[in-house]
């Protein structure tokens, strides 16, 4: 494997020819090594499955339960750095990894990213508003409800809309705590807002950092299905989303990449809903139309390189691509504004995401 190199600023730089560990063989692992191939960086992905579509394209696989510390071992040993690609790697298995090779962005943002009370909590010691909460974790707590209209989420496991009720009323919260089986949540205060926004920021390792432009996203049930940048807000709202972002990579002192997603009130607050430590499917618009994608940044992050610039080389709109919509690549293909993503899924399901497209300079 390579040596590493001292940076002019004294970081540790990984230089092209390092190989890089990804935990996770999903399409976020895949764009990431893609992203590190045309550096010159080889990868590695973990997975329990014998077969991702991030192995795809990395250089090597290793399967292995999240549990194998056997397994994990002769992962770590074929690389210089991990990474990981989603954030319900289990907090062990970051912590196995972390005793043989660097992590990044490390075990503290997994830690608060998987459990949305610690998130959320962190959120409001940091300095960042959000919406009311409560705890909902037993009979009691279901009593003395008070944060309706709301929405019960499992405080572990929930993505996409899932392990989320939307609730009015004390006896609604407590038939959605059955129905979640009776787990810890988190009660969340229903929201006003106008628009959905998110931040996603890189930090180096000697503490640089770089705020991609805000993407205005729009959800349906749940799921993200487009993002547009530029976002059209004020100068103001913008302004206050990015010192979100960049307050939150400070706050967890990472290495890598974190996005945090937030709600823009009517009245013109900035409400932080959730983070992710890794790249997110709001930042694919920047694979095609900013001056360095998000999974490019990653890379630079974690192997101690310089970080890239984040200018807009053009106006673009990302839109998801949910079950048998991908079946309509052709119709992409043909359309001269789109560039297309296909994550070499399988099986088509409803609500999996199959890939995304990007309008440049979109007309519609």
């Amino acid at each position: 494997m390579t040596n590493v190199q001292d940076g002019r600023d004294g970081r540790k730089v990984l230089p092209p020819g390092s190989t890089i560990g990804i935990l996770g063989g999903g399409q976020l692992g895949r764009m990431t090594a893609m992203a590190a191939a045309r550096l010159g960086y080889r990868s590695v992905v973990y997975a329990p499955e014998a077969h991702s579509v991030g192995g795809d394209v990395a250089t090597g696989h290793v399967q292995g339960t999240y549990e194998d510390t056997a397994a994990l071992a002769r992962f770590a040993a074929e690389v210089n750095v991990i990474t990981y690609e989603f954030e319900n790697v289990p907090e062990a298995t970051v912590a196995e990894c972390a005793r043989h090779k660097p992590v990044r962005p490390g075990i503290k943002p997994i830690h608060l990213a998987q459990h949305r009370l610690r998130e959320k909590e962190f959120f409001r010691t940091s300095g960042l508003g959000t919406a009311a909460y409560q705890r909902i974790a037993s009979e009691g707590d279901v009593a003395a409800a008070t944060t309706l209209p709301g929405i019960l989420k499992t405080c572990t496991e929930g993505y996409d809309g899932k392990g989320q009720v939307r609730v009015a009323t004390r006896q609604e919260v407590a038939a959605a705590w059955e129905k979640l089986d009776r787990r810890e949540c988190i009660l969340e205060a229903v929201v006003d807002f106008q628009c959905e926004v998110s931040a996603i920021v890189a930090r180096g390792l000697g503490s640089e950092v770089r705020c991609f432009p805000i993407g205005l996203n729009e959800h349906r049930d749940g799921i993200l299905r487009t993002t547009a940048v530029p976002s059209g807000l004020s100068p103001d709202i913008e302004q206050q989303a990015r010192n979100y972002g960049l307050h939150l990579a400070k706050s967890l002192d990472l290495v890598g990449l974190v996005a945090i997603e937030m709600f823009v009130t009517r009245d013109g607050r900035v409400l932080a809903n959730e983070m992710a430590p890794r790249p997110h499917n709001s930042g694919h618009w920047t694979i095609d139309a900013c001056a360095t994608s998000q999974f490019e940044q990653l890379v630079r992050a974690i192997c101690g390189l310089p970080l890239g610039a984040v200018d807009i080389l053009a106006p673009s709109r990302m839109v998801n691509l949910i079950g048998d919509e991908a079946d309509g690549w052709a119709g992409y293909l043909a359309d001269p504004a789109a560039r297309l993503h296909l994550y070499g899924k399988g099986k088509a399901r409803p609500g999996r995401k199959m890939g995304h497209v990007t309008y440049v300079t979109p007309t519609r």
